[in-house]
């Protein structure tokens, strides 16, 4: 897959990952429920050696995971914008796939923690689906 890019959306932190991501993949998690003000996250995973930010310094925030372990989101300062979350326990990124440039290209391969996502939610049709995430991706 060679070398793609993404950035914010006011173009001030920008990003690169070379190579085939892990997964792709919507997290119904709480947490991402609040971080997008939706009810699920679309992240593409790329491994820590990977993946850049070649432009900027985003802003950092922490939380613990559901492993214990921390997940740091990291953030454009000036628009907000969420460019990815270091998944610690897992040694990837979760990059938010609205922020790449060939994000149209993009589709989710499993749904996670849909035990937490609301009634409302959708989901795609064939992937699978699981209540939390599967004990084989880290958790």
């Amino acid at each position: 897959m060679g070398i793609s890019s993404g950035s914010c959306s006011c173009g001030e932190v920008e990003y690169s990952y070379e190579g085939d991501p892990i997964n792709s993949v919507f997290c119904y998690c709480k947490e991402c429920q609040i971080s997008t003000g939706s009810d699920k996250w679309f992240g593409l995973w790329i491994p820590n050696d990977n993946f850049k930010i070649t432009k900027g310094n985003p802003l950092t925030h922490t939380r613990v995971g559901s492993s214990g372990k921390d997940m740091n989101k990291m953030f454009c300062g000036t628009c907000g914008t969420t460019v990815c979350v270091e998944v610690v326990v897992g040694g990837f990124y979760s990059v938010a796939v609205s922020t790449l440039k060939a994000a149209g290209e993009l589709s989710p391969k499993m749904a996670i923690y849909t035990a937490s996502a609301p009634p409302w939610a959708v989901y795609p049709a064939g992937i699978p689906k699981y209540d939390t995430l599967p004990s084989n991706l880290g958790g």
